[in-house]
C-alpha cells in the first residue's frame, strides 16, 4: 500500500512501498524454508571444507565444528515446525528432521575423518 512522503528540499511527492519481511527472515516465526536452507548451507560447506570434488585430498577440518552448530540451529528450526495434529506441513517436517539428522552424521564424519 503506497503512502505518499515529501522530499525535504525539492518539496516533491513520493510515493514509497514499504514490503514486508519474509517469513525466512523473521527469526522468531516458525519457517520450514530457513530449515532447509541451514541444512543445504550445512551440507555443502561441509563437502567443500572437506575437499569433496577431489577424492584423493580428503581431508578432516576444524571448521567442520562450526559447521555442525549450523546443521544443529537447522534441525531444531524443523523441529520448531513440527504440529500436534497430523498434515502433510507435520510429515514436512518430520521429513526435514530425518534429512538433517543425516547432514549431522555426515559432519561429524567429515570433521573426525583424517
Amino acid at each position: 500500500m503506497p503512502f505518499p512522503l515529501l522530499h525535504k528540499r525539492s518539496g516533491l511527492k513520493l510515493e514509497v512501498t514499504v514490503l514486508p519481511l519474509l517469513a525466512i527472515f523473521r527469526l522468531r516465526q516458525r519457517s520450514l524454508v530457513r530449515a532447509m536452507a541451514l541444512s543445504l548451507i550445512a551440507f555443502f560447506s561441509s563437502l567443500r571444507l572437506a575437499g569433496f570434488p577431489y577424492i584423493q585430498n580428503l581431508h578432516g577440518s576444524r571448521w567442520q565444528w562450526a559447521i555442525l552448530l549450523i546443521a544443529f540451529w537447522a534441525m531444531a528450526e524443523a523441529a520448531r515446525c513440527l504440529q500436534r495434529k497430523w498434515t502433510l506441513y507435520h510429515a514436512a517436517a518430520l521429513l526435514m528432521l530425518y534429512n538433517d539428522l543425516m547432514i549431522l552424521m555426515l559432519v561429524v564424519f567429515l570433521a573426525l575423518y583424517q
